[in-house]
């Protein structure tokens, strides 16, 4: 077995003066797929946030290639692609000028590989209308256009299925499964039962005390 590309050892988060979570362990290995369960309130969106080096916690320690995460932050950078609850967009810009500039973050891309992408996620023809015109689903989908653009491997995601239609979530499920058989890793959180999952699926529950996922 591969050694762990990220790790989570022991680890606990307070937020406001309450626990949140302890004792919590996680491993992901390439080809592999963690869906964060659990309540409303439970700390799934801020586990992702600490395993994508956006927080810190309270105790134990993240490990990136068995080093601590805080001696890694270039290398988490150029292998995370992150993307929260909310589209992360700016209203004001096209689909296209979102994408320039969040992939210029990282690795810019081209006009081509740009339109090809938003037309991989049902926006060919929107590239150059303001996104504040868009629907809700429609600025979902602009944001999902990153994971055809020449991703990195691990792939953070909060409710990415927030907004899709029924054709969006199928082609969604069926992206991120490629991912993993392809050997990417995708930790994320969902209240949506995932339809297609990859050889790779495990499931961390934070309502379960004593927690593991290995």
């Amino acid at each position: 077995m591969t050694s762990p590309f990220l790790e989570a050892c022991e680890l606990a988060c307070e937020r406001d003066q309450r626990l949140l979570f302890e004792q919590l362990d996680m491993t992901l290995r390439p080809g592999e797929m963690v869906q964060i369960a659990g309540p409303n309130g439970s700390g799934k969106t801020s586990l992702l946030r600490l395993l994508a080096g956006l927080m810190q916690p309270s105790a134990g320690e993240i490990r990136l290639s068995g080093q601590a995460l805080e001696q890694q932050c270039d290398t988490l950078a150029r292998n995370l692609l992150w993307i929260g609850h909310a589209a992360g967009i700016k209203g004001l810009l096209s689909p296209e000028e979102n994408l320039a500039w969040l992939c210029a973050l990282q690795v810019p891309a081209s006009r081509t590989a740009i339109w090809q992408a938003l037309a991989a996620v049902g926006l060919r023809g929107f590239e150059d209308v303001p996104c504040h015109t868009l629907s809700a689903g429609q600025q979902r989908r602009v944001a999902l256009a990153r994971l055809y653009l020449d991703p990195p491997p691990l792939w953070i995601l909060d409710e990415p299925f927030t907004a899709l239609d029924k054709q969006g979530v199928a082609q969604l499920e069926a992206h991120l499964a490629r991912h993993c058989e392809a050997g990417g890793m995708v930790v994320l959180t969902t209240h949506h039962t995932l339809g297609q999952r990859p050889s790779g699926y495990r499931e961390l529950d934070l309502s379960r005390r004593g927690m593991a996922c290995e």
